[in-house]
C-alpha cells in the first residue's frame, strides 16, 4: 500500500489542535489504514486521584480525535469534519499511571459519513479499555449562491 499524501501532516494533525495539545497527544504511526496516537499518562489527567487512572473524559477524547485522524487518512486529504456519533464501551479499568494508545480505523466512507471503529490500551489492541464506534460528517464548502436577477434581466 502506499503511503497517503496526508501522512507528514499526521503529526502535526494528532497534536496541532488548542485542546489535543494541551491534553498531550502525540503521534505514534501509521500502519496502513490504522493510525496511533497516545495520550502520556499525567497526574492532571487523573480522573480519580486514588487510582492514579486517566480520566474517562480524556479517553473519550482520544478516541475521537484518533477517528478523525482515520477518516483524514481514508480521504487522504485534510477536509473540514464533525464527530456526528460517538459511542464508547468501556471494558476494563486502565492501568494506574500508564500511557493511553489509540487505534483507529476508516472502515466505511460515503460521499457525506465516515465510519470508523477505534480503540484504546496500553499494550495491545486486543486488550482494550475502551472501544468505540463512530461517525463523522463530511462538511464541504458550500457553493456561492448567484445573485438573482433583477426584474427587467
Amino acid at each position: 500500500m502506499d503511503v497517503p499524501a496526508i501522512a507528514p501532516l499526521l503529526p502535526q494533525l494528532a497534536s496541532g489542535a488548542a485542546h489535543t495539545h494541551a491534553l498531550g497527544f502525540t503521534y505514534e504511526s501509521l500502519d496502513g489504514d490504522r493510525v496511533r496516537i497516545r495520550v502520556p499518562w499525567r497526574e492532571d489527567l487523573v480522573g480519580d486521584p486514588d487510582t492514579g487512572v486517566i480520566a474517562g473524559g480524556v479517553v473519550t477524547t482520544l478516541l475521537d480525535h484518533v477517528g478523525g485522524l482515520a477518516v483524514w487518512v481514508s480521504l487522504d486529504n485534510f477536509k473540514p469534519l464533525a464527530t456526528l456519533d460517538l459511542r464508547v464501551d468501556y471494558m476494563r479499568a486502565a492501568r494506574p499511571r500508564t500511557d493511553l494508545i489509540a487505534e483507529a480505523r476508516c472502515y466505511r466512507l460515503t460521499r457525506s459519513i465516515a465510519f470508523v471503529r477505534a480503540w484504546a490500551f496500553e499494550d495491545a489492541p486486543d486488550d482494550p479499555v475502551a472501544a468505540a464506534q463512530s461517525a463523522y460528517i463530511l462538511t464541504t464548502t458550500r457553493p456561492q449562491r448567484r445573485p438573482k436577477p433583477e426584474a427587467g434581466e
